[in-house]
């Protein structure tokens, strides 16, 4: 347990009174707790901004407050530098195996619609744009000037990058959450809940709907009727984007995972998370490739 953590959610401003921040497992950027006062549970995420990767805690704030106004989001009771407090919610984290059903994917793309297309009527202040290709050239800079074992890998990543941002081509732009990991819903039995909002931001739809696909490996049939679902069409230039910026989140996974290697002080595996996500972003690159020869 981070003691550290653990001391910061205890002493939270929010509290009528002595608490126990329990651990909450499962988080691979924060350190969550559960904390129980006046007779609830609340879910304390406590976590500074982590500029290497983007994350700024202002953004996730106004990020969780317009999913909470949309119905997303379990509430927001407090928030101070570092610490964020929402309402508890009963309910079961979803598994890969749990989205790759038909019936949950019904469930779940509709709160994708609603954060792309509702979200930002209710976003206040500045909020961050989520660019994968630029992600990926900070990433690549970042791992050069510190010394990662993954450097002999990067110019061939970073040359394959720019293939796939030529092939994303234009974009429109939504609101996305940019982080569709299975971890991240959670079944309430009659609602569908999305939380985690460290990595929101202006992008293109085709990201989240390919980071969800990558992410819980969804078959080729689930893809081409995500596609038809949220575009009312799967042409194969739609394919062809979608794929690119498929690769393009399998790679970004990845590289996140190499430079988590080098910064975090969780406890986490990360060098068997980026060589899970490195095979996985080679397969898809292959057939990506394979499509267009």
């Amino acid at each position: 347990m981070n003691i550290e953590a653990r001391n910061r959610a205890a002493r939270l401003s929010c509290w009528s009174g002595p608490v126990e921040p329990q651990p909450l497992k499962g988080g691979i950027t924060n350190t969550n707790f559960v904390v129980e006062d006046r007779g609830a549970r609340f879910v304390v995420r406590i976590g500074d901004d982590i500029p290497v990767h983007g994350v700024m805690r202002f953004n996730e704030l106004a990020a969780a407050k317009a999913a909470e106004a949309v119905g997303l989001s379990p509430p927001i009771i407090h928030h101070e530098p570092g610490a964020l407090v929402m309402r508890h919610v009963e309910g079961r984290t979803l598994a890969p195996e749990d989205i790759a059903q038909r019936p949950m994917l019904e469930r779940i793309l509709p709160l994708i619609g609603r954060c792309h297309r509702e979200m930002p009527k209710h976003l206040q202040g500045p909020v961050l744009i989520f660019w994968v290709f630029h992600v990926l050239r900070s990433y690549a800079q970042f791992l050069n000037a510190n010394g990662s074992a993954h450097r002999p890998k990067l110019p061939r990543l970073l040359s394959v990058a720019e293939e796939l941002e030529r092939a994303v081509g234009p974009i429109e732009v939504v609101f996305g959450h940019n982080d569709l990991l299975a971890a991240n819903f959670i079944d309430a039995g009659e609602r569908l809940w999305l939380i985690d909002w460290d990595y929101a931001g202006f992008n293109s739809p085709l990201f989240d709907l390919a980071n969800l696909a990558s992410n819980n490996a969804l078959t080729p049939e689930d893809e081409a009727w995500i596609l038809e679902s949220y575009f009312g069409r799967a042409d194969a230039d739609l394919l062809n984007r979608y794929h690119a910026m498929k690769c393009a989140s399998l790679l970004r996974e990845t590289m996140w995972s190499m430079v988590s290697e080098l910064t975090s002080t969780l406890e986490f595996d990360y060098a068997a998370y980026t060589a899970d996500y490195l095979n996985r972003f080679e397969a898809a690159l292959a057939a990506f490739q394979n499509r267009r020869a």
